[in-house]
């Protein structure tokens, strides 16, 4: 009897990807399902605005119009699709989804899933215990109650296989979580049970890594040179077995490449404590598993454990914080940075004006990196100004202090993208909330009518203890005193990215014995050092000796993060390229073999 392997691969890591990659999925994955991740913290409050704007929209055209680029593909292929792309409006989207498929003759059984969204609930889901306070910032609901704009959360994975359970062709969810795009078909398929903690966190690591679309096949990898071809870049693929062990791959008709490193760059990111990995599922413990790169774009994993699911899942709010400009002026050598720090201070001066925050960025020399940017002397710099207040008058004046810059400063100046205008500030508001107070809804959708077949609301299991252990590595190692200075970037891969106003950094020890130097030496104090003009918190190093990696979690480190950052990196992903571009002494004796051309 031939051992069942469920085909899942990912055609979306975010609002914006790459239109075709749909398409590629289906003609060349040989596929099961395809899930499309779109959302993001900072993606629901532009849907909340688009909704704002029109009642019947709040969700991601993006996933219609890449369905029906994919339409000749989505003919021939039997694979299902699930994904996220109905935002605020699950139905609407699903409804839009069916009309333009069927104008077209695709006759597709859709289904939509509801319930995470709670705005108009608030009252009802919160709790004594669980009280919708700000999970950063420890603030209560009620200081921001009357502006809350968007709430939703971030649903499980029962409801996606109950879908698929009903026949399902298509399933478009809103605030899903984003494993549960793969763990709801795993579940449908072997059978899985709500309390199958190894299985539901082999599932849930198998949708982190390709969650994120390329970023599991090449893109965003460290060592980007080695990557041999990026047309038509494949989006990753993983081959899940009833027990839990899968392997991650990609059509061989794509570029891009499937590694040992690209899989455990993904593994690392955005994770926090990689023991306890929380989703509404399970609790992923990623120090349990092992990887095998077993070549030709195959790398195996196996071995996950988790724990049973938490009793409460987060909340992804948003509320009116105000208004924010932003304006740019482009400033050209010779003196260029002179000429931007006089502008700096002229601008501010002439505004005259004290807002809420303010932000000068100077765009090619150290806007993203700040005090860890190696000096230089630009042959250009662009100067980004950027306010935030309460107060939409007050941007005002800034608005025209703005173009009247160019004539009454140093020479070698434009004003780039004409008057700023203020936009509205829909700011972060990450919370927990009870559970079982979630009722998920699963539709049918039929000639733009939506029909509940099914509901389900969670249960609670016992947790166990999610405490952090410290792990410190043996320091018996005796290491020569013949040192050299490299950047980390020779002995290290890395990748780094947001939750609100946190960034991780998953670091990579290009093998063992760099592992062991870094556990020693790279310390959360010497980060915190390094990062101190970005990161006004604290740091936290967590250690994946399987994985030869160490992850650090920096708090209060995106200036209030997503849509209240005044920083051109307002999500973290530069981080990373900041930490590999500092210079270190190393025993010699731990350089690899393999050097970075």
């Amino acid at each position: 009897m031939t051992k069942k392997v469920v085909r899942i691969g990912n055609a979306s890591g975010f609002w914006g990807d790459d239109p075709l990659a749909l398409k590629r999925q289906l003609k060349f994955g040989a596929l099961d399902y395809v899930n499309a991740d779109y959302l993001a913290e900072v993606s629901m409050s532009i849907l909340r605005k688009l909704q704002n704007r029109d009642p019947e929209k709040g969700y991601v055209q993006d996933f219609i119009d890449h369905v029906l680029l994919a339409g000749d593909e989505l003919r021939q292929s039997d694979a299902k699709i699930v994904t996220n792309a109905g935002g605020n409006n699950p139905i609407g989207c699903a409804i839009a989804l069916q009309k333009e498929l069927r104008s077209r003759g695709i006759e597709k059984r859709i289904f939509a899933i509801t319930g995470d969204n709670i705005v108009d609930r608030l009252e009802k889901c919160a709790t004594e215990v669980h009280d919708l306070r700000n999970m950063e910032e420890g603030l209560s609901l009620d200081q921001v109650r009357d502006r809350v704009q968007s709430a939703n959360v971030y649903t499980g994975s029962v409801p996606v296989a109950e879908a698929f359970r009903n026949g399902a062709d298509i399933v478009v969810a809103g605030r899903i979580s984003d494993s549960a795009l793969t763990i709801g078909p795993l579940m449908y398929e072997f059978g899985w049970k709500p309390d199958d903690w190894n299985l539901l966190a082999a599932g849930m690591i198998a949708g982190h890594i390709i969650e994120c679309g390329a970023q599991a096949t090449g893109g965003n990898f460290t060592d980007w040179q080695t990557i041999k071809s990026w047309d038509e870049m494949a989006f990753p693929i993983i081959m899940m077995e009833e027990n839990g062990d899968f392997t991650v791959t990609k059509s061989p008709q794509c570029g891009g490449m499937v590694t040992e490193f690209t899989v455990k760059e993904q593994l690392v990111y955005e994770i926090h404590d990689p023991e306890n990995y929380y989703g509404p599922d399970v609790i992923a413990d990623v120090t349990s598993v092992r990887l095998v790169d077993e070549g030709n774009d195959k790398v195996r994993v196996i071995g996950a454990q988790g724990k049973p699911s938490p009793e409460t899942w987060k909340v992804s709010m948003s509320y009116h914080h105000g208004w924010k400009a932003s304006g740019s002026l482009i400033l050209s050598a010779p003196d260029a940075l002179e000429k931007a720090q006089l502008f700096q201070k002229l601008f501010w001066e002439r505004v005259g004006t004290q807002f809420e925050k303010t932000s000068t960025n100077f765009i090619g020399y150290d806007s993203t990196h700040q005090a860890l940017a190696n000096t230089i002397s630009p042959n250009e710099i662009l100067i980004q100004f950027v306010a935030f207040d309460p107060d939409r008058s007050k941007l005002d004046m800034f608005s025209r202090q703005l173009s009247a810059m160019i004539l009454s400063g140093p020479p070698g100046v434009a004003v780039t993208g004409g008057r700023p205008k203020p936009q509205e500030v829909l700011k972060y508001w990450p919370a927990l909330v009870d559970c079982t107070k979630i009722e998920s809804y699963i539709h049918e959708i039929n000639d733009g009518i939506s029909k509940v077949i099914s509901s389900y609301i969670p249960s609670t299991y016992t947790s166990l203890p999610t405490i952090h252990s410290d792990k410190v590595k043996s320091k018996d190692h005796q290491w020569s005193t013949d040192l050299v200075e490299v950047k980390l970037l020779e002995v290290c891969l890395a990748r780094s990215g947001d939750k609100g106003n946190t960034v991780n950094i998953g670091v990579l020890a290009r093998n063992e014995l760099i592992y062991s130097w870094l556990v020693q030496n790279i310390t959360a104090k010497k980060v915190h050092e390094w990062f101190k003009s970005l990161c006004k918190g604290t740091v936290t190093r967590y250690e994946l000796d399987n994985l030869n990696a160490l992850n650090f979690h920096l708090t209060e480190a995106l200036d209030g993060g997503g849509t209240y950052s005044g920083r051109t990196d307002p999500q973290g992903k530069t981080f990373a390229s900041a930490l590999l571009n500092r210079e270190v002494e190393v025993p010699k004796e731990i350089l690899p073999q393999y050097q970075i051309k």
